[in-house]
């Protein structure tokens, strides 16, 4: 049986696949593709995080987000520390989300 993913995956990810008897048929992306894929890979984390039920199963697609996240910075030559740097300015300039504040909309004076 045939199988299409036409994704990116994870690096051992064509080794489990094949040790199960399945032939496995891979390429090696750009740097500009695998940018987008990143990108596209990042979406679809954060839909699995929107779709688990339990703490257990949310922890594990957080850790795949922070997986995706840290790929992204290394393709654009950066790493988790430099962002964690930005986001600590930014929730010091602005603030985080503990307050759980819902904008509903503003009026113009």
């Amino acid at each position: 049986m045939e199988k299409i993913y036409n994704k990116l995956v994870r690096d051992n990810i064509p080794n489990i696949i094949a040790n199960d008897n399945e032939e496995v048929f891979t390429s090696i992306m750009s740097i500009e593709e695998y940018q987008e894929a990143l990108l596209n890979k990042l979406q679809e984390e954060t839909n699995e995080v929107k779709k688990a039920k339990t703490k257990k199963e949310i922890l594990e697609e957080l850790a795949d987000v922070l997986e995706v996240l840290d790929a992204i910075s290394c393709s654009q030559g950066s790493d988790l520390t430099e962002i964690t740097r930005i986001k600590e300015e930014k929730k010091a300039k602005k603030g985080g989300f503990s307050k759980r504040i819902y904008l509903h909309k503003t009026i113009t004076k």
